[in-house]
């Protein structure tokens, strides 16, 4: 039975320090983006026009004025959306990661990544445990769980 070819791999070279020039470039760069921003800053702030009324000042969404109160009974928890995906987009970033240098890493690199899942899946077992998946109204879940006596 043929055997594959034994690859090495070849040490990278010692990090050398960015030059004088890259630095006074990058510094210059900055120096520019930052003149710019201020610059339309300014300019807006000077040429804008900008008028005040009581008009103005009244809430207004979408050529329908309001009626009665904004704020919910119950708030939607949107954060929870954005807190789930950063963490699951930062797993598959490791993940993905992982996946690309798996041959390099062997067995090491194997149980760093499945002990970094597991720990992920224990945090979503947790939050579903404690009711962070749950969308519903607190009342239709009641009525659920109490099988529709109510």
């Amino acid at each position: 039975m043929p055997t594959a070819p034994v690859t090495t791999v070849a040490p990278l070279p010692p990090a050398t320090p960015p030059s004088l020039e890259s630095l006074l470039t990058l510094g210059i760069y900055t120096g520019m983006a930052v003149l710019l921003v201020g610059l339309l800053l300014i300019l807006a702030r000077f040429l804008g026009q900008r008028t005040h009324s009581e008009i103005k000042g009244q809430p207004y969404e979408s050529a329908v004025l309001p009626t009665g109160e904004a704020r919910l009974r119950e708030p939607v928890p949107f954060y929870l959306v954005a807190i789930f995906f950063i963490v699951f987009d930062v797993e598959a970033v490791f993940v993905v990661s992982w996946a690309v240098a798996y041959d390099l890493l062997g067995w090491a690199g194997f149980l760093q990544i499945a002990f970094f899942i597991i720990i992920l899946f224990l945090g979503l077992v947790y939050l579903w445990k404690m009711g962070g998946l749950e969308w519903g109204s607190r009342g239709l879940r009641e009525r659920l769980q109490d099988g529709g006596r109510k």
